[in-house]
């Protein structure tokens, strides 16, 4: 008798399981967006589209076409060219700035092939410069565009005249820095449920890790994190991109860099440490850098008028351009 009554109760604590898991799925069924609902809201002018690599790339290409260096900015992990408009803001009066969606996020959406190798985003930028007729630029990058910024100038080191790597992959990163929505994205036992369900509650509390200061995660800003990771085929994509990580195995190229380097990092990235930037700076000679204490891992979206600062100086510097009057600022 004992045991058809513990039986009877694993039978109603799992129904109960079962029932709740249910009403959890259903109030958080996140289908698919199609790219026309999403482009309405995210894609205002100057955004346009081209064709490339077999996608509709969403871009922004601003500021003066006679630019020899233009500004190529490369956005990070699960994030999109918005995370760049203060700065594009701040330096389109006087440079020529390119941001946009690489493939697997924001608008552009997947790769046809499946390949989110950090060679192939090498390569998907290169074929952008050829498209945009770009032969040198300066390359910017946050976080996984970063490392992507880097790899290219050491493939194709004559592209390339300097670098701005803010907040950048290319050491190991322990799994326990990442953000809940990613490590979930990350799991193959979770991925039925990943690709249907997202709450926006931890795309909210995804983007506060990222910030240094979580009062300035407005609701808007959760709101583009949260639409465009619905944008169709981008989950999926954000779970090859974790299956393809190599997590800083080609660090021993940064020692070989031979390009003008600023590092600007966030005292409070909780994702990548600030020590990753000492390592940066021993490691790319000549590098200069700034660390921002306050701030966290996208310090360009979080405080777009303060970093912005040593970039138009190491950008004058390094290109001779008058970045610094008053009207630039955003």
């Amino acid at each position: 008798m004992k045991t058809l009554r513990w039986l009877k109760r694993i039978f109603v604590a799992l129904l109960l399981l079962g029932a709740t898991f249910a009403i959890s799925v259903m109030l958080t069924w996140a289908p698919d967006r199609q790219l026309g609902q999403l482009a309405a809201r995210w894609a205002p002018p100057p955004s346009k589209f081209i064709e490339l690599a077999g996608m509709q790339v969403h871009l922004r290409d601003e500021g003066p076409r006679d630019d020899p260096e233009p500004l190529v900015l490369l956005h990070g992990l699960s994030a999109s060219l918005h995370t760049w408009e203060g700065w594009a803001t701040g330096l389109r009066g006087q440079r020529r700035v390119i941001s946009m969606d690489l493939p697997g996020f924001g608008l552009t959406g997947p790769s046809p092939q499946g390949d989110y190798r950090i060679e192939a985003y090498a390569r998907f930028v290169l074929q952008l410069l050829d498209a945009l007729n770009v032969q040198r630029c300066v390359l910017v990058g946050n976080a996984m565009g970063g490392e992507i910024a880097w790899q290219t100038a050491w493939v194709a080191p004559r592209r390339v005249s300097a670098l701005i790597l803010v907040d950048s992959y290319g050491y190991p990163v322990s799994p326990l820095a990442v953000p809940l929505g990613f490590r979930l994205a990350a799991t193959p036992a979770m991925q039925w449920y990943t690709d249907r369900v997202l709450p926006r509650s931890v795309v909210e509390s995804s983007v506060h890790s990222v910030f240094g200061d979580v009062t300035k995660v407005h609701p808007d800003v959760v709101d583009r994190y949260y639409e465009l990771a619905l944008r169709v085929g981008n989950r999926t994509a954000l779970r090859q991109r974790f299956e393809q990580t190599d997590n800083g195995a080609q660090a021993a190229r940064l020692k070989t860099l031979k390009v003008p380097t600023l590092i600007l990092w966030g005292g409070r990235d909780r994702l990548v440490p600030p020590e990753h930037a000492l390592r940066f700076k021993a490691d790319i000679a000549g590098s200069q850098l700034v660390m921002f204490d306050d701030l966290g891992h996208i310090p360009q979206e979080e405080d777009p008028a303060r970093t912005l600062v040593p970039v138009k100086a190491f950008l004058g510097a390094h290109t001779g351009a008058n970045l610094n009057r008053a009207s630039d600022t955003p």
